[in-house]
């Protein structure tokens, strides 16, 4: 593949990503108060063992830095969707847990979520949904 057409991906899954985030931000924040990343934090806990997580593992997990999703956390503990959980190996490392108003916001957000990428994603065929599903997987 010619560099033009890598550069040319490149930018495209740029421009798309960030009008995919808009949208979802947008609607994410109208209805349940949270941005797109909030949501993929609490998506990460409810998928972790135990629902928690240290911060550096939500911080790669979201393609996010330390201090990035420290800073993200801080208003989410403080209206109790996350909390501080002390790791029983090591008292240097907290874990970030989700809590049963977390649980619950996301079980209605994903709603919102789910309704709102079947709305980006409507004109695709599932062939072509699988198919673009397999190719970012790839990068």
């Amino acid at each position: 593949m010619s560099t033009t057409n890598q550069s040319a991906i490149v930018r495209t899954l740029w421009t798309s990503t960030g009008v995919i985030s808009k949208h979802l931000d947008n609607s994410l924040g109208a209805v349940h108060g949270i941005g797109l990343t909030e949501y993929m934090v609490l998506l990460s806990l409810s998928e972790a063992p135990n629902q928690s997580l240290r911060r550096i593992d939500i911080a790669e997990a979201l393609s996010r830095t330390a201090s990035g999703i420290t800073r993200l956390l801080m208003p989410m503990e403080k209206i109790g969707l996350v909390e501080k959980q002390a790791n029983e190996r090591d008292a240097r490392v907290s874990l970030v847990k989700l809590t049963s108003t977390g649980e619950s916001l996301l079980k209605n957000a994903t709603v919102t979520f789910e309704k709102k990428a079947e709305t980006l994603l409507k004109n695709l065929t599932d062939k072509q949904t699988s198919s673009l599903l397999n190719l970012l997987t790839n990068i």
